[in-house]
């Protein structure tokens, strides 16, 4: 953290703290949600392959058509990121 985006102490300090909370949600989601094999990967891996999926918006002239990039994201590996969720305890409260 030598370089600081902005010029007041008060603006560094709650943009660091984003980044805390970015990451601690990161790696919780990695450790609870992702299946093994993938859990291995570093948490910009999964940024990349998981988050950031490319896609096309196709327009015709009655409709328009989102298709996405199935390379990373696959249905079997959504699916078991759903079910891994839905299985997690509910707190109380």
């Amino acid at each position: 953290m030598t370089r600081l985006s902005c010029h007041r102490f008060r603006s560094n300090e709650a943009r660091l703290w984003l980044s805390v909370l970015a990451y601690t949600r990161a790696n919780l989601w990695r450790r609870l949600v992702v299946p093994k094999r993938v859990g291995r990967w570093s948490l910009t891996r999964l940024q990349h392959r998981l988050v950031k999926t490319g896609g096309r918006l196709i327009r015709h002239a009655r409709y328009c058509w989102l298709l996405f990039v199935e390379g990373h994201l696959t249905r079997k590996l959504f699916v078991s990121m759903l079910r891994m969720m839905a299985a997690l305890p509910v707190p109380d409260g």
